[in-house]
């Protein structure tokens, strides 16, 4: 069931009686979702992309990553901004998974997607707009999931772990092509990082979020780089550095949103209690098994990603 907060603006005192009766069950769960805690609150842009084919899937790191998590078995919510019906027929196949918030928007952030891993080319065809700042309703994990320069710079409310995915801070585009390019999150972004706890991001994103890694390794975060079969870099505060071997892939049918599932799993895993090793193998765990099958179907529930985690220790080499 999604849980909607209109925020259309339309004076109350002028719905007809009728009307009242049939937005109450929404008005009752949109106070719901203020009033209730959630384990895993992802905020971005939900994405409508569009594939090499013209075919129309869900995306997003807040989409992916959310997924992921309530597959891990939490209460996830997603705040986002777009058409709220778009949006809504895009992800009504996983809607009994997530609860879903909507700031409305004229356009919902739509992506032309080409490619895959490293040789991935991504086109901007619409753009929701930034996410307006508001309070956010109290959640276990909080993860800052922009996908395209929509979060703002400050956020209040409630969280026991803030996880950042800084993909979206560090891409730039411009008209009419609209093709994305790596850039410096911005100071006010960057200065956002100071209250997270853990952050992943590829290893192509590392040289544009340098400054960003900095002060967040100086806050005390844990900061994971993820480089597909190059395996994951561990970037930790004291200045160390963990390098992990890669998870097997098996069969590679479809890497998009890989990278937001190991962010879930490694921000699910780390406020569980794993320490950034451990937190990081779970993730590549979760991560094979999305790439291993096809569209956000093949995101995995816990009991197959520690099926998969079991097998993979007993075959590894002790590092």
């Amino acid at each position: 069931m999604f849980v909607l907060v209109l925020r259309d603006g339309a004076p109350h005192r002028h719905r007809s009686a009728a009307r009242k009766a049939r937005d109450a069950p929404r008005a009752r769960r949109a106070r719901d979702f203020q009033l209730l805690r959630a384990d895993y609150t992802a905020i971005g842009h939900v994405t409508v992309d569009v594939l090499h084919d013209g075919s129309r899937q869900p995306g997003g790191t807040a989409f992916y990553s959310a997924l992921q998590a309530s597959r891990l078995g939490l209460r996830a919510r997603i705040l986002t901004r777009g058409v709220r019906a778009e949006i809504e027929e895009l992800i009504e196949p996983f809607a009994g998974e997530l609860e879903l918030e909507v700031q409305p928007a004229a356009r919902t952030t739509t992506l032309l997607t080409s490619g895959s891993g490293d040789a991935r080319t991504q086109r901007v065809l619409a753009w929701a707009g930034e996410i307006a700042p508001q309070p956010l309703p109290a959640s276990e994990i909080l993860h800052l999931a922009p996908v395209a320069r929509e979060s703002p710079a400050r956020w209040s409310g409630e969280a026991a772990f803030v996880g950042l995915t800084p993909q979206g801070l560090a891409r730039s585009w411009s008209e009419p092509r609209g093709l994305i390019e790596l850039v410096a999150p911005s100071p006010a972004q960057v200065s956002a990082v100071e209250r997270c706890d853990a952050i992943v991001l590829n290893d192509r994103e590392r040289a544009s979020c340098a400054h960003l890694i900095a002060r967040a390794l100086r806050g005390g975060a844990v900061v994971a780089v993820t480089a597909g079969a190059a395996g994951t870099t561990l970037l930790l505060g004291d200045g160390g550095e963990i390098a992990l071997r890669p998870e097997p892939v098996r069969n590679v049918c479809d890497d998009l949103g890989a990278g937001d599932v190991f962010a879930a799993a490694f921000f699910v895993a780390a406020r569980e209690g794993s320490g950034p090793r451990d937190a990081a193998r779970f993730a590549s765990a979760a991560a094979a098994l999305r790439i291993e099958g096809a569209g956000a179907d093949a995101i995995a529930h816990r009991p197959a990603i520690e099926t998969r985690l079991a097998r993979a220790q007993s075959e590894r080499p002790r590092e």
